[in-house]
C-alpha cells in the first residue's frame, strides 16, 4: 500500500491543481451562457470553435516532448542534459511557429473562416503556453506539486477575474471613468475573452521564468533524436486525441448549414461542460498516475499496484457517472444558465460515459508507456480518430451534435478495449475484471434508467445511487478502511 499512498497523495495535490482551477473557470460557462453577456448562443459557438483549434495546436506545439521528458528524466543518469535538451527544443520550435504564424495569419484566418483579430491573439497565447510545458513537467518530475498547484490555480484565477471584469464590469465603469472608457469597446466580448487568457498566460510564464535561469543549456543532439523518436508516436496520439476531444465542433461548423451551425455548437459545447466532473476526475488521476507509472516501473511486482489503481478508478468514476446523471437537471440550472442551451442536454450521459472510458484507457495505457511501445498508443488513437471522423462525417448532417456525442463514446470505448487487448499480450496485469465489469455495467444501467426513463424522479435516482454506493462500500470496505487509516 506504500506505493498507493504516494499515488493518492500526489493525485490529491495535482487534483487541487487541476480541479480547483477548472472549477473556478467552470464559472465561465454560466457567465458566457447568461443572457446579455454574449449576444447569442452562436457567439458561444464561435468561441468554442476557436478553443477547439487551441487544443489541436497545443498538442502540435508540445509534439510529445512532455511525455518524452518524463520518460528520459527517470531513465537517464544525466538529468541536466535531459532538461536542457528538452527546454531548448521547445524554445526553438515555439519561436519558429510564432514567427511563421504571424507572417501567415491572414491566410490562416481566411482558410479556417475566423476573424484575423482572434487569430493574432491565439498565436500569442499558444507561444506563451508552449514555453511553460517543460517547466511544468520539471515541477512534476522533481515532485514539487505545491508550486505546480499554486501557479496553475493562479493562472485560472487571473483568467476568471479578467473575464468577469471585461464582460460584466467594464461597460459600467466606462460610463464614469475616462481610463475605463479607453479600454471599453462595444461588441468586443470575444476578443476580451482571449485577452484575459493572454494576460493569464503571460503572468504564468513570468512565474515559471526562474526555471530558465536555473537550468544548464546543454543540448545533446543524440539524446534529442532519441527523445523525438519516443515522442513522435505520442504526438500522433495527441493529435488523434484532439480530434476525438474537440474536432467535432469544427466538423459541425463545416458540415451543418451556416444558419444553424454555430447555434448547435453553442448548445452542444455548453451542455458538454456538465460532463466536466468526469473530465476533472480523470485528468487529476492521470496527472498523479503518469509519474507514478514511470517511477515504480522497476519496483517489485508493479503490476499488482497497477491493477488495484484501475479498480479504484472505476469505482470512483462509476459513482461520479451516476451522481452527475441523477442530478443533471439541477446542475444545468447552475452551469448552463440560459434555457436556450438546454436542448442539447441529451448528450450529457453519453459524454460522461465517453470520458469515463477515456479515463480507463489512460489507466490501461501504462503498458505501452513503460515498455517503450508508444507506437501502440499512436495506432490506437488513430483508430479512435478514424471512428470519430467517420461517424461525424456520415451522420452530422442528419443528427447534428447527437452524432458527435455518440462518435466520442464509440471512439473512446474502442480505444479502451484495444488497449486492454494489446496490454494483455505485451505486459499482462492481473486486473479484477469481474469487479471492474460489475461497477461499470451497473453504473451504466442505473444511469440509463435514471436519465432516459425516470428523468426528474429523484426518489428513484437517489435510491439507485444509494444502492450503488452500498455495493461499492461492501466490495471495497477493507481497502477503504486501510487507506483512511494511512
Amino acid at each position: 500500500m506504500g506505493g498507493l499512498k504516494i499515488l493518492f497523495k500526489q493525485t490529491f495535490i495535482y487534483g487541487l491543481a487541476t480541479v480547483l482551477p477548472r472549477m473556478l473557470s467552470f464559472l465561465l460557462v454560466p457567465l458566457y451562457t447568461t443572457k446579455g453577456v454574449l449576444s447569442s448562443v452562436s457567439e458561444y459557438g464561435k468561441v468554442s470553435v476557436i478553443f477547439s483549434y487551441f487544443v489541436l495546436f497545443n498538442v502540435v506545439l508540445a509534439y510529445g516532448m512532455e511525455t518524452a521528458f518524463f520518460r528520459f528524466f527517470n531513465k537517464e543518469d544525466d538529468k541536466q542534459s535531459v532538461t536542457g535538451t528538452s527546454a531548448i527544443s521547445l524554445i526553438v520550435s515555439s519561436i519558429a511557429f510564432f514567427v511563421l504564424a504571424l507572417i501567415f495569419q491572414n491566410q490562416v484566418a481566411s482558410y479556417i473562416d475566423i476573424d484575423v483579430k482572434y487569430i493574432n491573439l491565439v498565436i500569442w497565447i499558444l507561444l506563451l503556453d508552449a514555453l511553460v510545458i517543460i517547466p511544468f513537467a520539471w515541477l512534476r518530475a522533481t515532485q514539487k506539486p505545491m508550486r505546480y498547484a499554486v501557479i496553475k490555480i493562479l493562472n485560472v484565477v487571473i483568467n476568471l477575474g479578467l473575464n468577469l471584469f471585461f464582460l460584466l464590469a467594464l461597460k459600467d465603469l466606462a460610463t464614469s471613468s475616462t481610463f475605463f472608457e479607453s479600454l471599453y469597446k462595444p461588441n468586443f466580448e470575444i476578443s476580451y475573452i482571449f485577452i484575459a487568457n493572454l494576460i493569464a498566460s503571460a503572468v504564468t510564464l513570468v512565474l515559471m521564468f526562474p526555471f530558465y535561469t536555473k537550468i544548464k543549456y546543454v543540448f545533446d543532439s543524440a539524446l534529442w533524436k532519441t527523445m523525438l523518436r519516443y515522442a513522435l508516436p505520442v504526438l500522433i496520439a495527441g493529435i488523434a486525441f484532439s480530434i476525438n476531444e474537440t474536432f467535432d465542433r469544427i466538423l459541425l461548423k463545416e458540415l451543418l448549414p451556416p444558419n444553424i451551425a454555430e447555434t448547435d455548437i453553442g448548445m452542444y459545447s455548453a451542455c458538454y461542460k456538465i460532463a466536466l466532473f468526469m473530465t476533472l476526475f480523470a485528468t487529476a488521476y492521470r496527472l498523479g498516475i503518469e509519474p507514478f507509472f514511470f517511477s515504480h516501473a522497476k519496483s517489485e511486482n508493479p503490476q499488482k499496484n497497477y491493477a488495484k489503481i484501475l479498480e479504484f478508478f472505476v469505482a470512483f468514476g462509476s459513482v461520479i457517472l451516476l451522481t452527475v446523471v441523477v442530478f443533471a437537471d439541477i446542475l444545468k440550472l447552475v452551469i448552463v444558465r440560459d434555457e436556450a442551451y438546454w436542448e442539447a442536454m441529451w448528450v450529457v450521459p453519453i459524454i460522461l460515459l465517453a470520458n469515463f472510458c477515456l479515463g480507463i484507457y489512460h489507466n490501461l495505457s501504462v503498458w505501452y508507456k513503460i515498455t517503450d511501445r508508444t507506437k501502440f498508443g499512436a495506432y490506437i488513437s488513430i483508430i479512435g480518430a478514424i471512428v470519430t471522423l467517420a461517424i461525424n462525417i456520415f451522420f452530422i448532417k442528419e443528427y447534428s451534435y447527437k452524432a458527435s456525442a455518440i462518435a466520442t463514446l464509440c471512439a473512446y470505448s474502442i480505444m479502451m478495449f484495444l488497449s486492454y487487448y494489446f496490454g494483455k499480450k505485451y505486459y499482462p496485469i492481473p486486473y479484477n475484471l469481474k469487479k471492474i465489469a460489475l461497477y461499470l455495467i451497473l453504473s451504466i444501467v442505473f444511469s440509463v434508467i435514471s436519465f432516459y426513463q425516470f428523468r426528474g424522479n429523484y426518489i428513484i435516482g437517489i435510491t439507485m445511487l444509494i444502492v450503488f454506493l452500498g455495493i461499492i462500500y461492501f466490495s471495497e470496505k477493507n481497502e477503504i478502511k486501510q487507506l483512511l487509516k494511512r
